[in-house]
């Protein structure tokens, strides 16, 4: 890293963005949170549960990979829109936070405008992606703007931020069907309101960060509303996930295998429960990040449901 770049605390040290990008390009590689693949993972995962559930549900065979293709590029696009619309919202408020006070616009190395232009550029790149499905799946896409869009201010009115969070991330879940059976039914419902509640203990866990500065500027998150009881809210958050992720595999008709993969995801939230310390900032980090190990546990055993006869 050269003395000119600038490290974003949680990124990680010496990560790709800030070796091997120019350093013109590289604020706009942090809008986009690229030295941070744990989000566009948590965006990715429901759309893989989804698109192999639907094979799974077919009779299994080798689901769609140029689907799989799809939803991967889409994922790093749209998060890294999500990220850059976040940060003009956010950008007074990120420059009051420790850990966010040296993200591109807070620190002056990228303009409102020009972080406007390039989240345009996302979502135009976005949009093309979309198009290469189905008339009801693009549809059903775009009605996740609107979610999309209003997040960023929902910090500002309400506790539960990170439910519209689960909203918007989990939406995939319901794009990843309806890319192979051109509609929805119970099980996508039911797979969508299992990541909505995954979505609220992992990211309870990452709003712990920054509690405390959250409560000086009036920011509002789970993690401030919880407190000390958060470590209960988290096993029910869990619990209600993979309950509603187990159902949707049983109205599915997913075999013994699919629900294996549920058992061992059950099993990793309750490691991450047990290490949980409220005040240990790195480690709700790292805990925060193994969770793309569980939805990645999930999405694997679909998978081999779909081949395994």
């Amino acid at each position: 890293m050269t003395e000119t770049s600038h490290h974003i605390v949680d990124a990680g040290r010496d990560n790709w963005v800030e070796r091997l990008l120019p350093l013109a390009a590289q604020p706009y590689a942090q809008l986009m949170r690229l030295d941070r693949p744990i989000g566009w993972w948590l965006l990715l995962l429901p759309c893989w549960w989804g698109l192999f559930l639907a094979q799974a549900s077919q009779d299994g065979g080798l689901p769609n990979l140029w689907f799989a293709f799809l939803f991967l590029a889409g994922a790093i696009v749209m998060r890294g829109a999500g990220c850059t619309l976040n940060d003009i919202v956010d950008r007074n408020y990120d420059g009051l936070v420790a850990r966010t006070k040296g993200r591109p616009i807070p620190s002056g190395r990228v303009s409102v405008k020009q972080a406007f232009g390039f989240l345009a550029g996302q979502c135009l790149l976005g949009l093309f992606i979309l198009l290469q499905f189905n008339l009801y799946t693009i549809v059903l896409g775009s009605a996740s703007l609107l979610i999309i869009a209003i997040y960023p201010f929902m910090k500002r009115i309400t506790n539960w931020p990170q439910l519209v969070l689960g909203l918007a991330f989990n939406w995939g879940a319901l794009v990843g069907w309806s890319a192979t059976q051109g509609s929805l039914s119970w099980p996508p419902a039911m797979i969508y309101l299992g990541g909505i509640f995954w979505t609220l203990a992992y990211d309870t866990i990452y709003a712990h960060q920054d509690r405390e500065d959250d409560v000086l500027i009036g920011v509002k998150s789970t993690a401030v509303h919880f407190g000390e009881n958060t470590k209960g809210w988290l096993g029910g958050f869990f619990f209600f996930a993979l309950i509603s992720i187990d159902a949707a595999l049983w109205l599915a008709g997913a075999s013994y295998i699919a629900h294996m993969g549920v058992v061992l995801a059950a099993l990793h939230a309750g490691w991450q429960i047990k290490r949980f310390e409220i005040n240990n900032s790195a480690l709700c980090l790292r805990l925060f990040k193994s969770n793309r190990d569980f939805g990645l546990i999930i999405a694997t055993f679909l998978f081999l449901d779909c081949l395994i006869p």
